[in-house]
This record gives structure tokens, C-alpha cells and sequence, in this order.
């Protein structure tokens, strides 16, 4: 069997400048931290981010942490690595506007249900989705978050919109659960992005708070097969928030 279980700055190693990559969270509840900090070591610029959203600045409170370090996507909007923003909402973490205001920082919103399975498409191979979100807005017309033209499609009378899949280079989870092949769970709010985003790009990493052994814990327990899953890394602190 590969062995999939590497450190997580041989699993970052690959990430250079100007890739687009997938963060799993909800303001950084089921965010990778042990990658994040890989990443912010390795020292990556000019990254497109897809993610809910911008994860938390130094300044929000934060389990253990006590507000004294930034979260998920926040760490890497912290050290100024994010040139292109794709998310849900921006409003939390005030590092984006700052940076929006500076003129260093793109931002493209989505909404979550379309995000979502912009991104499931990609996981699946699906050719996009058909979604009423936007229908009768200036979405009908405009570009989406990567430059590309919508379509109006009509079925039965209700009019819908076609949208492309969204695709990384690298898609970054978090999971309670894992074994050593990568079938892993994420347990309560920690689910969010971390179950769609796993396959959804050209590797995908995760981070289990726990390793066991295959076969260790019924199959039936895992959410999502290890298939999917390129690399495995150990050292993903208890969940925080």
C-alpha cells in the first residue's frame, strides 16, 4: 500500500506562486491549521483562495488561542499571500478590507449553495450545475469568479443558471477522523466545506485530529473514501471552535 502519511511541509512542498487552492472551514471551525502554518512557512505569494470565507484575524477570540493569532485563511491573509479571494461572505475578518482598500486584494463572492456545488462538480466530473440563484440579476450577465461566461438555461418554463465547475491545484481539509489510507470524517460543524472540497482538486491534503490503522473502525464510520485523498498529515490540534 502507498504510504500516504507525510510532514506538513513535505505536504505543502508542491505549492508555489500563483496556484489556486481549496481551504475547508467555516470561519476557521474545520480549518486545516497545521497546513495553514505550513504554508505560511513555506512563504507562497499570490494565491487565488477558495474558501466560505476569510477565516479570522488575530484580533477575534479564538478557543485556546485567546485572540492571539489569526485562523484558517486568516494566517495566510495575515502574511499578505492571498492576491484572488473566492468566498461566501467577507465580513469578519477585517484584514480583507484592508487589503481590498490597499489595492492588494481581489475578492469575488459567490453564494454558499452555488459555491458549494460549483466545487462538488469538480469533485464528481460533473460539466456545472443548474441553479436558479442569480436568475433576473446582473449574475445572468457577469463573468464568474474565474473570467468565464454564464449561460441561461431553460427547462420547463424556469429559468436557470449554468454554472462551471470550480477546480484547484491543491484542496486543504480538515478531519476528526482518519485512517492511514485517508477515509475520514469530520465531526459536527466541521463538516461545512471539508466533505465537497476532498477531491476537488489536482491533490488533496488532509489533516485528521486522529490517525488509526485500517481496518481499526468500521468503513461504515468514514464520510468520505480515502480514494480521494493524496496525502495525510498528523499533528491537527483538538478542534477549537
Amino acid at each position: 500500500m502507498i504510504n500516504k502519511i507525510v510532514t506538513a511541509d513535505e505536504a505543502v512542498a508542491g505549492v508555489k506562486d500563483g496556484m489556486t487552492i481549496m481551504v475547508g472551514g467555516f470561519l476557521a471551525t474545520g480549518s486545516p491549521e497545521v497546513l495553514m502554518d505550513a504554508l505560511v512557512r513555506k512563504g507562497v505569494k499570490h494565491l487565488t483562495v477558495i474558501a466560505n470565507d476569510g477565516g479570522l484575524d488575530a484580533g477575534q477570540p479564538a478557543g485556546e488561542f485567546g485572540g492571539k493569532t489569526a485562523r484558517g485563511v486568516g494566517k495566510l491573509l495575515e502574511n499578505h499571500m492571498v492576491d484572488h479571494l473566492i468566498a461566501s461572505h467577507i465580513g469578519v475578518n477585517p484584514k480583507i478590507n484592508e487589503q481590498i482598500a490597499e489595492g492588494t486584494l481581489k475578492y469575488t463572492l459567490v453564494p454558499q449553495g452555488t459555491l458549494a456545488e460549483k466545487i462538488r462538480a469538480a469533485t464528481y466530473g460533473l460539466g456545472g450545475v443548474l441553479t436558479p440563484t442569480g436568475v433576473a440579476t446582473p449574475m445572468e450577465t457577469e463573468l464568474d469568479e474565474l473570467g468565464r461566461e454564464k449561460k441561461v438555461v431553460e427547462i420547463e418554463g424556469k429559468k436557470y443558471l449554468f454554472e462551471l465547475p470550480l477546480h484547484a491545484d491543491y484542496s486543504f481539509i480538515r478531519a476528526s477522523v482518519a485512517d492511514k489510507f485517508g477515509n475520514f470524517m469530520c465531526a459536527k460543524a466541521t463538516k461545512n466545506f471539508n466533505y465537497v472540497m476532498a477531491g476537488a482538486a489536482t491533490k488533496t491534503i488532509i489533516a485528521p485530529e486522529k490517525l488509526v490503522e485500517i481496518g481499526e473502525i468500521d468503513p461504515d464510520y468514514f464520510a468520505v473514501a480515502g480514494v480521494l485523498v493524496d496525502m495525510i498529515v498528523e499533528g491537527e490540534k483538538k478542534w477549537q471552535i
